[in-house]
């Protein structure tokens, strides 16, 4: 018997074998869950979305095309989900962009309006878009629900609390993410919406979206010289806390932002290389 037994949901922003988005379907497939997943509209993005779902035992996923920046897209996969299965038990939103060209160490105050806008409505604004159409599905009740509610986690990293030089705007947007994630759960947890919010901070990881942040290499490199436990975090460890706050093991648990990064978050000041 899993943990996430007889609950359905969507995940957002699967790239391939290496995505965080990835490890969390997979620990959420193990224990249970029914997934239906999206890919953007552009590239090989459906072949490698597909390719990553079998690498996890998913033969014939649910698999829709989807936009997040457009309002039209996503109601095309709610409504599809919700003609398809009737009810939703959580949502993942692992998606983030940001230009490329603006993530680089001494580039955050060339950073022009459309590329700051556009990376908080792409980072920030689509778990509120998302959060919106997944609420009247999260309120039916089917299945193995013994009552109307859900839950909701996003993916954010340490950048957007503490000045990290090269992740520049994407830091701005994923502190917009975080507060985001505050003031949905103080909304959504009202009695009859029953929705769970939450966010995990994980650490830097070499996915298809961190390879184009600059530094990263060195941000990883100091992860392990300066984290507690002086090593980087895990893929499976953060789909493990993702299957904890998906489940009703975190029942009581709202509006948090957890670190999942081997400790790196509380150290202040680092010890002095040798």
């Amino acid at each position: 018997m899993g943990l996430m037994d007889g609950k359905k949901g969507l995940v957002f922003g699967i790239a391939n074998e290496r995505s965080y988005a990835w490890f969390i379907a997979k620990q959420l497939h193990e224990q249970g869950a029914e997934i239906g997943f999206t890919f953007l509209p552009i590239g090989k993005m459906e072949h490698r979305v597909k390719k990553a779902c079998e690498s996890m035992g998913i033969s014939d996923p649910w698999l829709v095309e989807c936009d997040a920046n457009s309002d039209e897209s996503l109601d095309t996969v709610f409504g599809q989900w919700d003609k398809d299965h009737g009810t939703l038990d959580f949502v993942v939103h692992s998606i983030a962009f940001a230009d490329k060209d603006y993530l680089k160490a001494d580039m955050f105050h060339q950073t022009p309006r459309n590329v700051y806008t556009g990376a908080i409505d792409t980072s920030a604004y689509t778990l509120l878009a998302m959060s919106q159409r997944a609420l009247p599905l999260m309120q039916k009740t089917g299945g193995n629900k013994t009552e109307p509610g859900g839950a909701i986690i996003n993916m954010s990293y340490y950048g957007g609390e503490k000045v990290t030089p090269g992740y520049n705007v994407m830091g701005i947007a994923k502190a917009c993410l975080e507060h985001t994630t505050r003031y949905l759960a103080y909304e959504l947890g009202a009695p009859g919406r029953n929705v769970r919010v939450n966010c995990i901070s994980a650490g830097p990881f070499k996915t298809l979206a961190g390879a184009g942040v600059g530094g990263m290499d060195k941000m990883i490199e100091y992860q392990e010289y300066a984290s507690s436990m002086k090593r980087c975090n895990t893929g499976d460890e953060v789909g493990d806390t993702a299957v904890y706050l998906l489940s009703d093991l975190s029942s009581g648990v709202t509006g948090e932002t957890i670190h999942v990064d081997a400790g790196f978050s509380i150290v202040g000041v680092p010890p002095h290389k040798d």
